[in-house]
């Protein structure tokens, strides 16, 4: 792919305070990258992040009306940018949502949980931390997610937030004080789910700071879109989940 043919990469988003994540990656891409977001109707007025409101934000309904706004830029790749409106029912409706975006849009489709466990899987690992965002039902949520993959999470923090926009306004310092809490010994890598909450800086911090693998939402999401569209990163090009192909090294190993 080139600056003159790049490659579009579609994100339907629950918009909620991340979306710069989204277009400083395509404008550090030197044109070689386009993200477009279209917005996907959040149920919930304050509360999005309660179990009955994410059902209705996850619905099949609710993806495929946004999906449409994706159908005109006829893109290579397509992901539902939303951790907990994806894992809520599990990996099979997770899979069902993919499956029907990538009908609507005729394109590669997956989601942020899937893309979670695409990672996962490319890194090998199967012990997991998870700082959530979440209310305690939605974090177990997330677990139950991952437990479909095979994935083991010894060690859990949720912080409660109520909505994106809530989860949005939490600093680096709090996240990383959640983080100073875990033992690391325990785990492989660390996952920071919600995409709204910045995360492709955050996943930097952390490492430098825990010296293992952090995946964070808005990080896996593009790396899965890259990877569905058949993108392949220049080594050492924008620090996301792989550049070329191969595990970063990370502090401390």
């Amino acid at each position: 792919m080139n600056t003159v043919n790049p490659t579009r990469l579609g994100f339907i988003y629950p918009l909620g305070g991340a979306e710069h994540d989204y277009y400083r990656f395509a404008d550090d891409s030197g044109g070689t990258i386009r993200s477009y977001l279209v917005g996907a109707r959040i149920f919930g007025e304050g509360r999005d992040h309660d179990i009955f409101h994410l059902r209705r934000t996850a619905s099949l309904e609710n993806l495929k009306e946004a999906a449409q706004g994706l159908v005109p830029l006829a893109c290579h790749a397509a992901i539902w940018a939303c951790t907990s409106g994806s894992f809520v029912d599990g990996r099979a409706h997770a899979e069902k949502q993919a499956r029907t975006i990538a009908e609507i849009t005729g394109c590669p489709a997956s989601s942020t949980s899937l893309a979670f466990a695409s990672a996962l899987e490319r890194l090998g690992v199967r012990k997991a931390a998870v700082v959530a965002s979440y209310p305690e039902p939605a974090a177990r949520a997330f677990l139950g997610f991952l437990g479909d993959f095979g994935v083991d999470v010894p060690e859990l923090v949720w912080l409660d937030a109520p909505s994106g926009p809530d989860a949005a306004r939490f600093g680096a310092d709090m996240l990383l004080k959640a983080a100073r809490g875990l033992d690391v010994g325990k785990i492989d890598a660390l996952l920071v789910p919600d995409t709204a909450m910045p995360g492709l800086d955050l996943s930097r911090m952390l490492e430098a700071e825990l010296g293992i693998t952090v995946l964070t939402a808005n990080q896996v999401t593009i790396w899965e879109a890259l990877r569905l569209a058949g993108y392949t990163m220049p080594p050492g090009k924008l620090d996301l989940l792989l550049d070329d192909g191969a595990p970063r090294e990370l502090p401390g190993r």
